[in-house]
């Protein structure tokens, strides 16, 4: 009798970078490619793997029949901290190439599986973070599928990176010297980056901020965005009508890029997910959210820095008095490892001062918080999930960036788009207390706030059914990762 084959489902095998907003990016994108009927295979280093065990639970990565997570050595010393590892590490990790063996043996195991078992279809594509190419690319090759580079930043930025050997061939780096970071060179304005005008070196990705020809994470820019043109597709977390001009360029320089964000715009369409777990590498503490219930509309300054950046003890304590003086609530999330060298603790006629309005948590459901209705402005390290999470829920941004891309999401956020304003690098409360004030009560607040509005808007269109996301969401999934390779 002849039986009908069921035809087994797409199977991706998504890799994010091992750090916070990496991994958030990577998770709510494989959430979508699973509502469109897709197994997912989530690869997690060791260390991540047992770090979300530890702030989401110990059977939360269980995962579904068709999701699944799995975990590979990441090279480095073996660690049980709560804290963010070594960048630099990281990155020379993936330039050795340390994590080839271990991806191609579990690309191996998955593919075992698939002979040996039913319901585990054979891996069709791989979804991989771009800064993952540089050994992703190699093992899609010996495989035979497409791979798609998710670059989870900003299109500016990730057009930055690109220009660095254009920036290493014209002379202007590595800097000559540590007097470059002081003497107003880095003011410099770079007046041939396609798409993108005004731009000065110091908007760059801060890795180009070296003297030395051989630095790690330097040459690991360039070598994560070399092979880009040999990629299936480049997806990027932005919308077209947030960068129009940069990604017109860059869909001259690159055979396919797609514009897919924000990503939680589409995910708040679906049902919620079957796989219901956080993306946070920390607990989360959700006891703000009455908190912020007790609050006035627009009236709370919310203060985050993000998975990485951190902190002198002086500018910490120029931050808090600069909050407190402005005499609005705030809520601030102090990571346990957000200061340099020592605990992050707050002195005790402080706490005493401010604690009528405000509150300190270790971290927090972020999206929750920019979405309530008190939040009336945020104090961000410019992040880039951070950035495109508060113009989703129309919030306007005091910005601090720290490091990588964050200096260009600071620059497009106060320049281009008209929805933030900048602290100076070298923190004092005085500009603190000025510039928290202007953000949620001055004449500018109004300006943002409709501004951010605006794009709020827009954002929701191009995430609507027939927005170009969503159209470039489908045109990704049919035309690329469901293609015969």
């Amino acid at each position: 009798m002849y039986t009908k084959e069921v035809p087994k489902k797409p199977h991706a095998v998504c890799i994010p970078v091992p750090a916070q907003g990496h991994i958030k990016a990577m998770l709510k994108f494989s959430k979508l490619l699973h509502h469109r009927g897709f197994h997912i295979t989530f690869v997690n280093t060791v260390f991540i793997h047992k770090r979300f065990l530890r702030s989401i639970g110990p059977n939360s990565l269980d995962g579904l029949p068709d999701f699944r997570f799995e975990a590979i050595p990441d090279g480095l010393p073996d660690s049980d901290e709560d804290s963010t590892q070594d960048v630099t590490l990281l990155a020379d990790s993936v330039r050795k190439q340390n994590f080839l063996a271990p991806f191609r043996a579990l690309l191996k195991k998955l593919d075992n599986y698939a002979i040996s078992t039913t319901n585990n279809p054979p891996v069709t594509c791989i979804i991989s973070d771009g800064s993952m190419s540089i050994f992703t690319i190699t093992a899609a090759e010996e495989i035979g599928v497409p791979i798609v580079l998710f670059y989870t930043i900003a299109a500016c930025s990730f057009m930055g990176c690109l220009q660095f050997r254009s920036l290493v061939e014209k002379g202007l780096v590595p800097l000559k010297d540590e007097s470059c970071l002081t003497n107003g060179y880095l003011d410099n304005v770079i007046d041939w980056i396609p798409g993108v005008k005004d731009i000065r070196l110091k908007d760059l990705p801060t890795f180009l901020r070296t003297t030395n020809p051989e630095d790690i994470f330097f040459n690991f820019v360039m070598e994560s965005t070399d092979r880009a043109h040999e990629a299936s597709a480049v997806i990027l977390h932005s919308f077209d009508a947030l960068e129009g001009d940069v990604l017109d360029a860059l869909s001259s320089m690159l055979p396919r890029v797609y514009t897919i964000g924000p990503l939680q715009l589409h995910l708040n369409q679906i049902p919620e997910h079957h796989l219901n777990i956080g993306y946070s590498l920390w607990k989360e503490d959700t006891e703000c959210l009455e908190w912020l219930n007790s609050k006035a509309p627009n009236s709370v300054v919310y203060v985050n820095f993000g998975s990485i950046a951190v902190m002198t003890p002086e500018h910490l304590v120029e931050f808090a008095w600069g909050l407190a003086n402005s005499k609005l609530p705030f809520f601030w999330v102090i990571r346990p490892d957000l200061v340099i060298g020592e605990s992050a603790i707050l002195p005790p006629e402080y706490v005493a001062e401010t604690k009528q309005r405000s509150l300190v948590a270790n971290w927090c459901p972020q999206e929750l918080v920019l979405n309530h209705p008190s939040v009336g402005g945020f104090l961000t390290h410019s992040g880039w999930n951070s950035t495109i999470e508060s113009l989703t829920a129309g919030v306007p941004m005091l910005c601090w960036p720290f490091f990588a891309d964050q200096q260009m999401d600071c620059r497009y956020t106060c320049k281009e788009w008209g929805i933030g304003m900048e602290i100076n690098n070298d923190v004092k409360r005085d500009e603190v207390e000025r510039l928290v004030i202007e953000l949620v009560e001055g004449e500018k607040a109004k300006k943002m706030k409709n501004k951010v509005m605006e794009w709020k808007k827009l954002a929701e269109e191009a995430t609507s059914p027939h927005g170009s996301s969503s159209k470039n969401f489908d045109n990704l999934v049919n035309c690329v990762l469901l293609r015969k390779s």
